[in-house]
């Protein structure tokens, strides 16, 4: 059994509201705005549909997500100072949509029997895919790109708990999906108060050269 329909759309309710805060951000106008609330909202779905190639595109079977998106992204634009009153939002919201998205992606995934690898694959698209196009269509470089506090590997993280809530501990789908929305949130929170961040500029050739080179010296 899938997820219930109402968990979809609160994702893409979440989704829609992030890009509505990334448009006020950046001062877009009103197509702006309902933009940023479709691609936010809809395309990390579009993307996990595109390569899934089953059960259809979601954006399109749902008779309520798109309206939504634009109601959201209208809302939005008229009334900018109901967003500004929380400063903090635009962080709270772009964890829960990607915990939310997470559960959708890994879920379908799930429903049409994909092996586990794919189905995490499928997860972190869906959960990271809407933020990476928002990003492209801002011309800039995506976040999951880029060292940051854990984006992509919060995606992760999420579409392995909820594969291991269902499929290893039998938890009901609603339960896995309150768990790993948690855990994305979680492991954000704790990246952003500790400040760990995400690997880069590696190079452990040396290293692995020192180790090799003393090791040839210990054997002769």
């Amino acid at each position: 059994m899938p997820i219930p329909q109402w968990l979809d759309l609160a994702a893409v309710i979440v989704g829609a509201v992030a890009g509505v805060l990334v448009a006020q951000e950046r001062k877009l106008d009103l197509v702006g705005y309902i933009a940023m609330a479709l691609i936010c909202a809809l395309g990390g779905g579009l993307l996990r549909d595109a390569i899934l190639q089953q059960g259809g595109v979601y954006a399109l079977n749902s008779r309520w997500a798109i309206p939504f998106c634009v109601i959201v992204g209208v809302l939005g634009f008229c009334f900018p100072g109901v967003v500004t009153r929380f400063p903090h939002l635009y962080e709270w919201v772009d964890m829960v949509s990607v915990g939310l998205f997470v559960v959708a992606g890994t879920d379908k995934a799930l429903v049409y029997e994909q092996h586990a690898s794919a189905v995490v694959l499928m997860g972190v698209i869906t959960g990271v895919g809407g933020g990476m196009l928002r990003d492209v269509f801002m011309g800039v470089v995506p976040r999951v790109f880029r060292q940051s506090n854990f984006y992509a590997l919060c995606a992760v993280g999420g579409a392995v708990c909820y594969y291991l809530c269902v499929v290893a501990f039998g938890l009901d789908r609603a339960i896995a999906s309150a768990v790993t929305v948690a855990v994305v949130v979680g492991l954000r929170q704790a990246s952003l108060r500790f400040g760990i961040l995400s690997p880069a500029d590696v190079d452990l050739g040396a290293a692995v050269a020192k180790v090799a080179k003393h090791t040839h010296k210990h054997d002769d």
